[in-house]
């Protein structure tokens, strides 16, 4: 399946104030290292390295697209130092920030661990893509530095009327012989007090929390354009080009009747489950 950051990117500043909220929770100093773990296409990752000017910074992802874009983001003079949601036209060059501090690498979530230097690890909605994240956490907690950051955030979107009209119509008669092996599992987030829990047992100081945030979607069947940048996107690979304009003009017509349009836009609650945990330093 590939990414389009052009399509992600569409709602960037809706998708950047949960990242925002999230690093907030990071009290890192100085940290050597930072990890930004499912980086997509790097505009945030890049304000990682504004936020700690001395560390190195390294956004990886799993798509070769999203890598591809993130590069460019990097190799702006003003890498680090723009608003994150507000996307920019060109994204022409290809390399790094002038520094070297920012860069970005092709790799798999489920292989990765934190490296001896890697103070503060951030993951931003992308976790719920590896069913068995969960499993991976205690050994990421047990290899993170003394006195390293794990901050993760993850969508909690299977509860949401957007996603559930999703797998209706995937498992429906009509399309359940395309699409029955296509979707991830129905819920592959847990709740707060479980990831809060993950962190404790670990020998973590942490906190866990969920936001609900009423997204004001601009446009017309806006919700659509949102689930086309992240969950509609394992549909519409497996399926041909007409296939896909029949699925999206069924699924948009049921997301209209979920999310009726008012005249300052359409209201779109959007669930986020977030976790910190500070590893103390060893005494």
């Amino acid at each position: 399946m590939r990414w389009s950051p052009s399509q992600y990117d569409l709602f960037a500043s809706h998708r950047a104030t949960p990242f925002f909220d999230l690093v907030s929770r990071v009290q890192a100093d100085s940290p050597r290292r930072v990890v930004d773990l499912g980086c997509g296409p790097g505009s945030l990752t890049a304000t990682l390295a504004e936020r700690w000017p001395v560390a190195e910074v390294v956004g990886i992802d799993s798509s070769a697209d999203m890598i591809e874009a993130a590069r460019r983001e990097a190799a702006r003079p003003d890498a680090g130092q723009r608003d994150a949601g507000q996307p920019d036209a060109d994204r022409s060059d290809v390399g790094q920030d002038p520094a070297g501090r920012l860069r970005f690498e092709l790799g798999d979530i489920v292989g990765w661990s934190p490296s001896p230097t890697d103070d503060v690890v951030v993951t931003n909605a992308a976790l719920q893509w590896v069913p068995e994240h969960r499993a991976l956490l205690p050994g990421w907690f047990d290899a993170l530095p003394d006195g390293g950051w794990f901050a993760m955030q993850v969508p909690g979107s299977a509860v949401l009327p957007s996603h559930v009209i999703l797998r209706e119509l995937a498992l429906s008669a009509a399309w359940a012989p395309l699409l029955s092996d296509v979707l991830r599992p129905a819920e592959t987030v847990a709740d707060a007090g479980d990831y809060l829990v993950d962190m404790l047992e670990a020998g973590l100081e942490a906190q866990a929390w969920e936001t609900t945030y009423q997204q004001l979607l601009p446009g017309a069947d806006p919700v659509l354009e949102w689930v086309r940048g992240t969950a509609l996107r394992p549909v519409l690979a497996a399926l041909s080009t007409d296939d896909s304009a029949a699925f999206e003009a069924q699924y948009a017509s049921r997301l209209r009747e979920a999310y009726p349009a008012t005249r300052f836009g359409t209201v779109y609650p959007f669930r986020r489950v977030f976790a910190v945990g500070h590893k103390p330093a060893a005494r």
